[in-house]
């Protein structure tokens, strides 16, 4: 999305926004995750939909300082999609895998999808009506692994999910159909005793 299509000006038909965050945040991922083009991220501030004209938050003539919550989100009116976990995490990601090719494709003919980035980097992806359940080849060095979607790595330990790649590099994955973010993602830079 950008700042005009977003408020239904311009082309483009109807994008994903921040208006709707479960697609949204999935959508990035897979383009952060997906080797292909270059990326761009919004940063967005809240808005009446009714009133697509609306600026930025303000106050009077001055535009509002971004003030930066606890969890590194933004408030004061600002949404800033770039700093929310889930977008922030899978920039390291994209970072992390940069120049490894996509390996280990998984689909299950509908809409639950999985892939690797060489042996740095998997994603599983969970739009389907029903929960994933699988064990998946990651392509990625045995280990306990930080889903850096549901949490994040501080060095040391995980504040979401853990994900235990065995010798054979298989992993099983388990993600609710029902979750507000359905979807992990791992990567070598997110291995515990790394």
């Amino acid at each position: 999305d950008n700042h005009d299509n977003q408020r239904g000006h311009g082309g483009g038909g109807g994008p994903l926004t921040h208006f709707e965050p479960r697609p949204y945040k999935l959508a990035t991922a897979f383009m952060l995750a997906h080797p292909y083009g270059f990326t761009r991220l919004m940063s967005s501030y809240n808005f009446d939909r009714s009133n697509t004209d609306q600026g930025p938050p303000h106050n009077g003539d001055n535009i509002n300082d971004v003030t930066i919550n606890a969890d590194l989100t933004c408030g004061n009116g600002w949404t800033c999609e770039h700093r929310w976990r889930e977008i922030y995490n899978m920039v390291a990601f994209r970072n992390v895998v940069m120049g490894q090719n996509l390996q280990h494709w998984w689909d299950n003919g509908n809409y639950q999808i999985a892939f690797g980035r060489g042996n740095k980097g998997f994603i599983a992806m969970n739009m389907d009506n029903h929960n994933l359940d699988q064990t998946l080849q990651t392509g990625l060095p045995a280990g306990t692994y930080c889903d850096v979607i549901s949490g994040s790595y501080d060095g040391s330990s995980c504040s979401g999910t853990e994900i235990q790649v065995g010798n054979d590099g298989n992993a099983h994955f388990s993600i609710s159909n029902s979750s507000d973010d359905p979807m992990i993602a791992i990567h070598v830079g997110a291995k515990k005793g790394q």
